[in-house]
């Protein structure tokens, strides 16, 4: 076996799977280091997320209490005055919807009889008991409570608290409802995120009997869900598929391409007062730069690679054929010149070699003296 042939080809298998084992582990490194920091994108999504949900909520219960403790309030829902209720908030309605948000405005008696809706005084005294567990449980217990529902105008985020009369007698319950809508767009604005609604259509259809048929149109219809409100509705179709909405029971994340770029989707399960799953929040945001340096990485990762095989392979060739292949090559020369009688010359750059060499080159100056003391 020759040393220059097998000996060559396992320094640099070694060499290559050395720095190749080498660059597998740095990327797999790089790789959990980009994993982490998506990972932490998608905590601070669903911070925002659940954040901005809760509140919401405050602000509906904070301003439902508002309206609950006015006396003028107390009065003329004592008294059964639908009319002087109306006149009474009707403005303040008006003005909380534009400003705020606030699309749903009603008033309860107990358990759950409607008694009047700032959005719609026409609609009175159907009983809210199949359909608002919030409403029967505000009433039934005489405590406030926040929570996201569907009522008939459609889902909403509500705040619901007891009215009471002048006396501490309960009366009802009165209750806002914030719409989703400016709260997604809110949030996009904020943090450039894209963000969708999604209701279960089975929940929407029987509650939200007020709700405009167009917008359960099959374009609208993802799974068992309807996209109800959206941010961008070109990405969320794109990005959000049935099977993706089929087991949301926890926040879930996700990376998906739209258009060439990658993006991270967050899903947050919306549940009502009762703890039932009645739709989920979608949250995208751009993931493009994580990935884009990622995949910047990997090349220079890969260059590397291929460029240390090659520096480190030229170094041991020319380090075996200059500093130890060639000195052997010439004293094995001599020596056999030696076994067959011919005249040898002497290696007069010896101290080129490396001195491990040394004791061979002088053992071959001592039989190539002896040879030439035999001759004379």
């Amino acid at each position: 076996m020759k040393f220059r042939s097998y000996g060559i080809a396992a320094i640099f298998v070694a060499i290559v799977l050395t720095v190749a084992g080498a660059g597998y582990t740095t990327s797999r490194l790089f790789a959990g280091l980009t994993d982490a920091v998506e990972q932490s994108r998608f905590v601070t999504m669903e911070q925002i997320v659940q954040t901005a949900l809760s509140d919401a909520k405050n602000k509906a219960l904070a301003r439902a209490e508002f309206v609950a403790d006015l006396p003028e309030v107390k009065q003329l829902f004592a008294a059964g005055d639908r009319e002087g209720l109306m006149a009474e908030l009707g403005t303040v309605f008006a003005n909380q919807k534009a400003r705020h948000g606030i699309a749903q405005g009603q008033f309860h008696v107990a358990p759950a009889t409607s008694f009047l809706r700032l959005n719609n005084p026409a609609k009175f005294g159907d009983d809210l008991s199949k359909f608002r567990p919030l409403v029967v449980a505000a009433n039934r217990d005489h405590t406030p409570l926040k929570a996201v529902a569907i009522s008939a105008s459609g889902p909403a985020i509500f705040g619901i608290t007891p009215v009471d009369d002048t006396s501490g007698k309960p009366i009802g319950t009165f209750e806002f409802g914030l719409d989703f809508a400016p709260l997604l767009s809110g949030l996009k604005n904020a943090y450039a995120m894209d963000l969708a609604l999604f209701i279960d259509e089975k929940h929407l259809v029987e509650f939200g009997t007020g709700v405009d048929p167009e917008r359960l149109g099959d374009q609208y219809r993802v799974g068992k869900y309807i996209r109800y409100e959206t941010t961008n509705s070109a990405l969320m179709q794109d990005l959000i598929q049935p099977q993706d909405l089929a087991v949301v029971s926890e926040p879930t994340t996700l990376v998906r391409d739209f258009n060439g770029l990658a993006q991270g989707v967050l899903l947050v399960p919306l549940t009502n007062v009762s703890g039932t799953l009645i739709g989920v929040v979608a949250a995208a945001a751009d993931f493009s730069g994580t990935r884009a340096a990622a995949s910047q990485s990997a090349i220079w990762q890969a260059l590397i690679v291929v460029l240390a095989i090659v520096v480190l392979s030229g170094v041991v060739i020319v380090v075996l054929f200059g500093y130890l292949l060639q000195p052997l090559q010439i004293i094995s020369q001599r020596f056999k010149a030696l076994a067959e009688g011919e005249s040898v010359e002497p290696i007069n750059d010896s101290a080129r070699f490396p001195i491990e060499l040394a004791p061979m080159v002088a053992v071959l100056d001592h039989l190539r003296g002896n040879r030439e003391g035999t001759r004379t």
